[in-house]
């Protein structure tokens, strides 16, 4: 199964053809419509969100669409903000129609409506005569169009979604194998601490005892029993061998769920929680530089796992 990315974008255009309409009714908003081609626009846009939030932005006509437009969306779409914007426009053949005889009739017909009501308004000039004829009624597509465009252009968002999402796991798994680079140069570095504690220790209690004038009175088993009871202290305090297991557990989680797919945002956002808290707490117990310098840098690749995560469905 495909890792989803919430960032996408698809549209779909269907072209419908139109004939010429005719009729005698002297309704106003039944204009007669010139032959031409009515261009359906839909188009989807996705980002982040926690959760999914569906937008519309549909003409007037279209709203009684809403709820099924939300219900085919939702099934294709778990998590994001998406957008759907719906458009249409209508096209006559030529640069200028060839007015009807009834088109001319209602357009004097309203002219003298108007005029008889405001005496003072001007008279329509043949450029807006040709206009409004050009103009015509707009023409509204079937719903069945419109859902199968709608559909068209989310079956092509979900395919964008699942080529950045292949992205993003491909970025992923590089940080996670960096990361795991980083957990195999920390493992021998802590018995190498301890070794160098135990030494610093034994050459710091000579000092000491040569001071104190009382070597004479110290047996070397003592010394070497007290150093290592010190070393062995010591050993247990920046012991990082429990926190690099759950690393390398949180890794193999992480991987499973990224090549299973599917929704695995949220779950992933967890885990790099917990991946970030076991690095902190490998870095307080960091006994040299070389140990500080691996958990600043995994932390450094965690965030940039987050940053990605945040972008998965």
């Amino acid at each position: 199964m495909a890792v989803y990315s919430m960032t996408g974008y698809a549209g779909a255009t269907v072209t419908l053809s139109t004939t010429p309409q005719s009729g005698s009714s002297t309704d106003v908003s039944q204009r007669p419509q010139a032959a031409g081609r009515v261009n359906l626009h839909v188009e989807l846009r996705s980002v982040n969100s926690r959760f999914l939030d569906l937008v519309f932005r549909l003409p007037e006509e279209w709203r009684g669409l809403e709820p099924a437009l939300r219900d085919i969306v939702g099934k294709s779409v778990k998590r994001g903000k998406v957008e759907l914007r719906l458009s249409s426009r209508t096209e006559t053949d030529g640069d200028w129609p060839q007015p009807t005889m009834e088109q001319l009739i209602r357009l004097a017909r309203l002219e003298s409506s108007v005029q008889a009501w405001l005496p003072k308004a001007q008279g329509l000039s043949v450029q807006e005569a040709l206009n409004w004829c050009k103009s015509g009624a707009v023409a509204i597509p079937p719903e069945e169009v419109v859902m199968g465009a709608v559909r068209q252009a989310i079956e092509d968002l979900v395919k964008s979604r699942a080529s950045e999402g292949s992205k993003l796991v491909a970025v992923l798994l590089d940080r996670l194998a960096k990361l795991r680079a980083l957990a195999d140069q920390a493992e021998p570095l802590v018995p190498a601490a301890v070794e160098r504690q135990q030494q610093k220790f034994l050459s710091r209690w000579h000092e000491a005892l040569e001071l104190s004038g009382a070597a004479q009175t110290v047996t070397p088993e003592a010394l070497q029993e007290r150093a290592l009871n010190e070393a062995a202290s010591f050993a247990i305090r920046v012991d990082i061998a429990e926190e690099l297991a759950r690393l390398r557990a949180h890794f193999d989680e992480v991987t499973r769920l990224l090549k299973k797919g599917g929704e695995v945002g949220k779950r992933l956002d967890f885990l790099i929680q917990e991946l970030l808290r076991e690095a902190n707490t490998m870095g307080s117990k960091a006994a040299s530089i070389e140990l500080t310098n691996i958990s600043v840098e995994m932390k450094v690749l965690i965030e940039q796992l987050r940053e990605q995560v945040q972008n998965l469905e």
